[in-house]
């Protein structure tokens, strides 16, 4: 187990070491809280539009960040040999592969946190044609995410440090007082009770969305043992849109008793699964929830876990020298 968390923690550390990471997680928790930001004349359903953009703009960046990162993880050290410099070792492939993963996912777990901050604090700033946009909270958010790089420019200067992994830590400290902060000030910079106004029911959404990124994060690193990062892009994504519409394509199928729309049905990662903005609509408690995300977990465990041996498989005769 000490080479496996030994291994695990390096691939953490890289991942977080790549220059793309910081700027996709900034740009992401950034946008997520100027969408809040923009008057959409939404007749009344501007707060919904918000709500269901920031979920999206999870799923997004959780998908590129899952690309990208299982490329760098595991596509380039094949590609340049550092793979079989590890394997050369007392490591099992297996070992290495699933070590490689619990990196991964601790990096994409660690990027749908700060993203969440983001979609909570959109949320409570949502308005519509009668409210007005929280311009001090987006000043305090772009300030938090900003102090982070400054933090880390210090760092490197001063103690010679890596600004780019000091980046990320700082932007989960800073982030997180930012996100602090900004709930207990309304839009006029007046104290109130933390969490006025923000629908925390984007919590168990944001949950939703962590489990289909490990989802993705697991299909991407699958990918990554035969293609480079382009290639497994495209076959991300195009799983990822198949996916989205395979309750519309294969689903009435499987109901139909039809035996390949059926196995098509279950093959497929149902992304729907995960989705419940069109369940917050209004503003209401949403029945059951917190069952239907166990539930959820359990299905994204084993997909994940299907994923990751057929991963194995194609990584076992994979050639490395």
């Amino acid at each position: 187990m000490r080479q496996f968390w030994t291994i695990a923690a390096n691939t953490f550390m890289e991942l977080i070491r790549q220059p793309v990471f910081p700027l996709l997680v900034t740009a992401s928790a950034f946008f997520e809280v100027f969408l809040a930001c923009v008057p959409y004349f939404g007749f009344g359903d501007d707060p919904k539009m918000v709500k269901d953009s920031v979920l999206a703009v999870m799923l997004l960046a959780g998908l590129l960040g899952a690309v990208l990162s299982a490329s760098a993880s595991l596509a380039r050290e094949i590609k340049f040999g550092t793979a079989l410099a590890v394997l050369s070792k007392p490591v099992g492939r297996a070992r290495f592969l699933l070590a490689k993963y619990a990196g991964l996912a601790v990096a994409m777990t660690l990027m749908t946190y700060l993203n969440l901050l983001g979609a909570l604090l959109a949320s409570r700033m949502a308005f519509d044609a009668y409210g007005k946009a929280d311009r001090l909270g987006l000043l305090l958010w772009v300030l938090s995410l900003a102090l982070a790089y400054a933090l880390a420019g210090l760092s490197n200067y001063f103690l010679r440090r890596p600004f780019v992994s000091d980046a990320v830590f700082s932007l989960l400290i800073t982030a997180t007082l930012g996100f602090v902060l900004i709930n207990f000030l309304d839009k006029s910079g007046k104290v109130q009770a933390f969490g006025t106004g923000v629908d925390w029911r984007m919590l168990p959404a944001g949950l939703l969305i962590l489990m289909a990124v490990w989802m993705l994060a697991a299909l991407a690193l699958a990918c990554s043992t035969r293609l480079e990062m382009v290639a497994t892009l495209a076959v991300c994504s195009g799983l990822f849109l198949l996916g989205l519409m395979s309750p519309y394509l294969f689903g009435t199928l499987a109901a139909q008793g039809s035996w390949l729309g059926s196995s098509l049905y279950a093959l497929l990662p149902n992304w729907q699964s995960f989705w419940i903005a069109d369940a917050m609509e209004t503003d209401q408690p949403i029945p059951g929830l917190w069952g239907y995300v166990g539930r959820a977990l359990g299905y994204s465990v084993c997909y994940t876990g299907a994923a990751l041996m057929v991963a194995l498989v194609l990584f076992e005769d994979r050639e490395l020298g």
